[in-house]
């Protein structure tokens, strides 16, 4: 007989797919908040997944990404559980913020608890109703503002399944990477999911090759697990799998124009940019202190002295 999969107080059966609304808190309006759940549960048993999105609130790319895989998913030919929540920080996504209203971050909130800060009760009820039936899943993520990322997917390589979902999701480049204290990644994989982590594109903003991509490799991820039967999607490039990324900081305050774009393969000693006055009269040039791939980088040409301004993938040894 199937487990019983008891979600918000309502039992969810074999071959059903349901919308479900969990309250969260009320606004001073009194208006009351939720935390929005769309279930599939296939007919025949298999693996549990979810995928979620929006812990920071200005974080979009991945709420998009949700909304498509669940319109391209029929739960009559799933197998096991897919759980997709696009908007997990309610509050930071209604005020177009990446934090919750008491300036806390949800992504270093959990386990969580039942009467802490907001911050503390939405960690607490998601792993209660989410991570609590799954043993696998998806986070979604942008770049901190006012910076972009360029698609990659982030878990512990040395976890051969973690791996096999990575190099399934076919993002171009895989970093093995710790995650901090207080993520969910982190306490979700102390309990024993394999987590994967998505990051793409920059705040408020819908990137088309960020969701595009994130749409396939969750779709890919599912096809491996065997949840759903393998996708007929043309097959990516082999991810290029990296063990050490270093931001590479401003040794000045000053305009920066960038010459390294994103996805750009770097030498040792090649020149990224150049930190200039207004006038370009006084200018120093950011050179990469190892070869590597450009992951992310600044938006913003304004930056100051120490400031983290472009993110290197590091695959080569690095210059003392």
């Amino acid at each position: 007989m199937a487990q019983t999969v008891r979600i918000g107080g309502r039992a969810i059966a074999p071959g059903e797919q349901c919308r479900i609304e969990i309250p969260v808190a009320r606004l001073p309006t009194h208006t009351m908040l939720h935390l929005p759940l769309v279930v599939l549960r296939g007919r025949e048993d298999g693996p549990h997944l979810w995928i979620s999105a929006t812990l920071h609130g200005d974080e979009l790319n991945g709420m998009e990404i949700v909304r498509r895989v669940v319109a391209r998913i029929s739960r009559t030919k799933l197998r096991g559980l897919l759980i997709a929540a696009p908007v997990v920080n309610v509050f930071g996504f209604i005020n177009q913020s990446r934090y919750l209203p008491d300036r806390r971050d949800l992504n270093r909130s959990f386990p969580g608890s039942k009467r802490g800060s907001m911050a503390a009760q939405i960690a607490h009820l998601f792993m209660t109703e989410v991570v609590a039936h799954c043993g696998y899943g998806i986070d979604l993520h942008s770049a901190a503002p006012p910076r972009i990322n360029l698609p990659q997917v982030r878990t512990n390589l040395d976890d051969p399944e973690s791996r096999r979902c990575a190099r399934a999701f076919g993002a171009p480049v895989v970093l093995h990477a710790g995650a901090p204290k207080g993520s969910l990644r982190h306490i979700a994989t102390q309990r024993g999911a394999r987590v994967l982590l998505y990051e793409a594109g920059e705040p408020l903003r819908f990137n088309p090759d960020a969701i595009r991509i994130g749409v396939r490799g969750i779709v890919r991820v599912m096809a491996e697990l065997g949840m759903i039967q393998a996708a007929t999607m043309r097959r990516p490039p082999k991810p290029v799998e990296v063990r050490q990324s270093m931001w590479l900081r401003a040794p000045q305050g000053g305009v920066f124009h960038l010459r390294a774009q994103l996805g750009r393969r770097v030498r040792e000693n090649e020149r990224l940019g150049v930190i200039a006055d207004p006038f370009g009269e006084t200018q120093v040039v950011l050179r990469a202190v190892a070869a590597g791939i450009v992951i992310g980088h600044t938006s913003s040409p304004l930056v100051q002295r120490g400031e983290g301004i472009v993110h290197l993938a590091v695959t080569g040894p690095r210059r003392r």
